[in-house]
């Protein structure tokens, strides 16, 4: 009897095939366009509570104030409405999704240069004020870009696709990250007291420039295959098509599996959200420098989050998404451990090259894992609204749990802190176990 052909979906591509995927126009955007969404996150968070903490604003104050980050959690409220509400004249010049990723870009932009040109140490409320106007900005690119990566590549592409966008945007919070302090530190004056606020003005007006890197990627690139909606009849109608069916559609597929599939996503970064909002007040209070943190943080940050971004796509053609996900999972809880052993160093800058190292490998490996999979969540007719709720399920309980972050610390110290986030990932390794026994299934 002859063998029967294997079917083609279970072969696995050549080694070839899978790296010239990350050459591919598609790949390559997404790149850039992750560049764009990167930037503003830390700009608004942990670059922020850097500035924030030089300034002298208390770490309790900082905690409460990375609530400003609950957009990103509340993103799915409006999120329909980036799906199908065209923006006149500029939809119909540039597509649905290239019309609403540039307003966005230039709502961050304005935002950024409303945040530069106040400072918080005078007057906290309008940084503040300027802040959330870059949170809901990049919240709303996010919506956009999320449905435009899925609607840019067949299935088989979303890993490559979702590892080049998160190379993209881990060298953008590099960027906003240590290329803010190396550019604070440079702008600062000799002689002057340490906290200089037009050098965090100056360093500020850097990045809000950044943003015509996204910006000129999107009036280049293609509009994704224009997906026909069947005309609504009336308002009902609409608001049926737009806020319920994405919803029903995700339950309807996944029926009793979902709730698993929510908690799973709900908690899966929560380590390293957590631990994220006092690493920088974590570094100035330790004595370090912007410069050391800086130059650490780009030198080792970069070279490991392209590993990690990298090695997490192409783990994930290979092996398979769930266990990479576990991997990235146990590597995040770990990473929150070397902080806490960071902390009975001193002021040791080979023993931050080490930890940086070992966080930003181990969340880039995890990240790139964890867009493929909310990606294959996903109904293409629902695109944009899916994923929005998916990845703000990813951040509302954990954005809301750091708003307690600096009580925390003020309480109990830094090294009982990171040792409590490492432990939050504890539940992440069981969700993910049952989600990997219910995909065979």
């Amino acid at each position: 009897m002859t063998p029967s052909a294997p079917d083609a979906s279970q072969i696995k591509p050549s080694w070839v095939t899978t790296f010239k995927v990350y050459l591919e126009p598609p790949t390559v955007r997404m790149l850039l366009l992750g560049f764009s969404a990167g930037l503003p996150l830390l700009l608004v968070l942990g670059t922020l509570s850097f500035w924030l903490r030089e300034a002298g604003i208390d770490r309790t104050t900082i905690g409460y104030l990375s609530w400003v980050g609950l957009a990103y959690a509340f993103k799915w409220v409006w999120a329909p409405l980036v799906d199908r509400m065209p923006i006149p004249f500029l939809t119909r010049w540039m597509g649905r999704r290239r019309s609403w990723l540039l307003v966005s870009q230039v709502a961050i932009l304005l935002g950024l240069v409303a945040m530069s040109f106040n400072d918080p140490r005078v007057a906290l409320q309008p940084v503040v004020w300027g802040a959330l106007a870059v949170a809901l900005g990049s919240a709303t690119q996010d919506i956009a870009l999320d449905a435009f990566r899925i609607e840019s590549a067949d299935l088989d592409r979303q890993a490559a696709l979702a590892a080049s966008y998160q190379t993209g945007y881990r060298l953008a919070m590099i960027w906003a990250g240590a290329g803010v302090l190396w550019l604070a530190a440079r702008a600062e004056v000799a002689g002057l007291p340490a906290y200089q606020f037009g050098a965090w003005q100056a360093a500020y007006l850097v990045m809000a420039g950044s943003m015509l890197l996204g910006m000129l990627t999107v009036m280049l690139s293609p509009e994704p295959l224009r997906r026909e909606l069947a005309p609504a009849r009336n308002a009902a109608e609409w608001l049926h098509g737009a806020l319920v069916q994405p919803f029903a559609d995700f339950l309807q597929r996944y029926r009793w599996q979902a709730l698993l599939i929510l908690a799973l996503i709900g908690i899966y970064r929560i380590s390293d959200v957590v631990m994220g909002i006092m690493a920088n007040p974590f570094y100035v209070d330790m004595g370090y420098t912007k410069d050391e943190v800086a130059a650490v943080t780009k030198i080792y940050g970069v070279i490991m989050t392209l590993v990690g971004a990298f090695v997490g796509g192409v783990l994930s053609m290979r092996l398979g998404v769930m266990r990479v996900l576990m991997l990235g999972a146990v590597l995040g809880a770990a990473s929150n451990l070397l902080f806490a052993w960071l902390g009975t160093r001193g002021h040791d800058v080979t023993a931050l090259i080490f930890v940086i190292s070992a966080d930003n490998l181990s969340s880039g490996i995890a990240s790139a894992a964890f867009i493929a999979y909310l990606s294959g969540l996903t109904n293409v007719n629902y695109s944009a609204t899916q994923y929005a709720l998916f990845s703000s399920m990813m951040l509302l309980a954990p954005k809301f749990l750091a708003g307690y972050s600096g009580r925390y610390v003020d309480a109990y110290g830094y090294q009982h802190f990171f040792v409590a986030t490492a432990l939050l990932g504890v539940p992440v390794l069981v969700l993910v176990w049952l989600a990997s026994r219910v995909r065979r299934q």
